[in-house]
C-alpha cells in the first residue's frame, strides 16, 4: 500500500494563485503528482476554505464558477466529509497538542483517511501528531 499524504488548503491555494510564482509551480505539481498516482486526500474542510480564499483573499480572484470547476477536477482525489466524531476528535487534539481548531481538524481528517503526511506550511514541519508527520514542501 503507497503512504498516503492529506493535503492542506494551502497546497490548493497556492496552485490557483499567480501572486508567488515558485509556491504556485510547487503547489501545482504536488497536485498534479497526487492525482497522477491517487496518493492524497482532501476534506470538505480543506474544500470549503479553499473556495471562501481563491473567490475573495487572493491577488486575483476566481469567479465562484471557476473555483468550482477547481473543485470538481481535484475532487477525483478522496474527499473526506467532516463529521461529529471527526470533531469530537479535533477538539482532542486541540487540547493535546495546544494548536487550533482548525489545524487539529486537518489532523483528525488526516488520520481518519488513514495518511502517514500531512502537507501544509501551517504548522512546524516535522512536528508530529499521533502517527502523521507535518511535511512543509515550500521550506
Amino acid at each position: 500500500m503507497k503512504d498516503r499524504d492529506f493535503l492542506d488548503t494551502n497546497i490548493l491555494v497556492y496552485a490557483f494563485d499567480s501572486s508567488n510564482t515558485r509556491k504556485q509551480d510547487r503547489a501545482a505539481g504536488l497536485l498534479a503528482e497526487a492525482i497522477r498516482n491517487e496518493t492524497a486526500l482532501l476534506s470538505t474542510q480543506v474544500l470549503g476554505e479553499f473556495f471562501t480564499i481563491v473567490t475573495r483573499k487572493i491577488s486575483q480572484p476566481l469567479q465562484p464558477k471557476q473555483a468550482l470547476e477547481v473543485l470538481e477536477s481535484v475532487s477525483v482525489l478522496p474527499v473526506l466529509e467532516v463529521d461529529l466524531e471527526m470533531v469530537r476528535r479535533a477538539i482532542r487534539t486541540s487540547d493535546r497538542y495546544r494548536i487550533s481548531y482548525w489545524d487539529s481538524l486537518i489532523i483528525a481528517a488526516a488520520e481518519r483517511g488513514g495518511c502517514t503526511r500531512l502537507l501544509s506550511e501551517d504548522l512546524n514541519s516535522g512536528q508530529c501528531f499521533y502517527d502523521i508527520v507535518v511535511y512543509n514542501p515550500f521550506a
